[in-house]
């Protein structure tokens, strides 16, 4: 840590709202052990215990003009993440707006996942607005396949769910993700789900989807809850979307989809499967809501 700290800032993701969106913390670190002291990190993000704590740290590189090149790694309050979108997105602003070079559109993350790229991009034609002011940010994350459940991975579902209509039920090949169908994004949105019954399935939580309200001018709708890793709803989660972006897309039969994240602090992400079919473009907007300096 360097003598005047280390600097934060608490940035919400997936929305042009202050205290809506998901909130994730990012710390700059300008120390490498500080980024290889897990323990530590582990103790931040507790300490903050919002659903991500995000730690940065620059690569060095002597290619004049190279893209800016940071070490990621995401924490939720309990535990380490491999793949984390909205603290990413969170990560991508925070850079864009208080470290990098005005001229800077590109930032490359080395993170558990791989390399992902955030880059600076107009206002998606879809929200009807110019853009001019707004920064939204594109990030590049790799897709995720579903593969069919075993009844024994599946306890007490409708009971999770209240008894909601479930269409479907998959999951992710990642994380294990519990990936459930309702029929309908109202339902979504009205489930009051059991956690002590979702703690008990055997992949990391359950995301719940619905095709979204005839008119609402979303495709679908989401809720995702992962009460293993400290979080018991996951107000706007974009690594979920690296799975259903692709369901729905090949649901719907479309390749740009725009998706509502229906938890309390609700957010908006908007999609686009490449051709391959193998990544997606997660766009969307962020606000920062607070600054500072971290002492310990």
């Amino acid at each position: 840590m360097g003598k005047d700290g280390i600097q934060y800032a608490v940035v919400d993701a997936f929305t042009a709202e202050p205290f809506k969106g998901n909130p994730a913390a990012v710390c700059l670190l300008e120390d490498a052990a500080k980024a290889a002291d897990e323990r530590w990190m582990q103790s931040v993000a507790a300490e903050f215990n919002i659903s991500e704590t995000a730690f940065l740290l620059r690569e060095k590189s002597s290619a004049a003009g190279a893209v800016p090149l940071f070490q990621l790694r995401w924490f939720t309050p309990v535990a380490e993440v491999e793949l984390c979108g909205h603290a990413t997105l969170a990560s991508a602003h925070f850079l864009f707006t208080s470290v990098l070079a005005e001229h800077e559109k590109l930032v490359e993350f080395s993170t558990k996942s791989g390399i992902l790229t955030a880059k600076k991009v107009p206002a998606p034609q879809s929200t009807g607005v110019s853009g001019e002011g707004k920064l939204f940010i594109e990030l590049d994350f790799p897709t995720i396949d579903l593969v069919d459940c075993h009844p024994s991975e599946l306890p007490a579902i409708p009971d999770t769910l209240n008894g909601a209509s479930i269409v479907s039920v998959h999951k992710s090949t990642t994380a294990g993700d519990l990936i459930v169908e309702l029929s309908s994004g109202k339902e979504v949105a009205d489930i009051i789900p059991n956690i002590h019954e979702i703690e008990k399935c055997s992949g990391r939580g359950i995301i719940v989807t619905g095709p979204a309200p005839a008119g609402s001018g979303y495709d679908f709708f989401t809720r995702f809850f992962c009460p293993k890793f400290g979080i018991d709803e996951d107000p706007v989660c974009g690594s979920a979307h690296c799975v259903l972006a692709p369901y729905w897309g090949g649901k719907l039969g479309k390749h740009k989809l725009i998706a509502f994240q229906a938890s309390p602090r609700s957010g908006i992400l908007y999609l686009e499967l490449e051709a391959t079919g193998r990544r997606v473009r997660i766009q969307g907007e962020a606000v920062s809501v607070m600054t500072g300096t971290l002492l310990a």
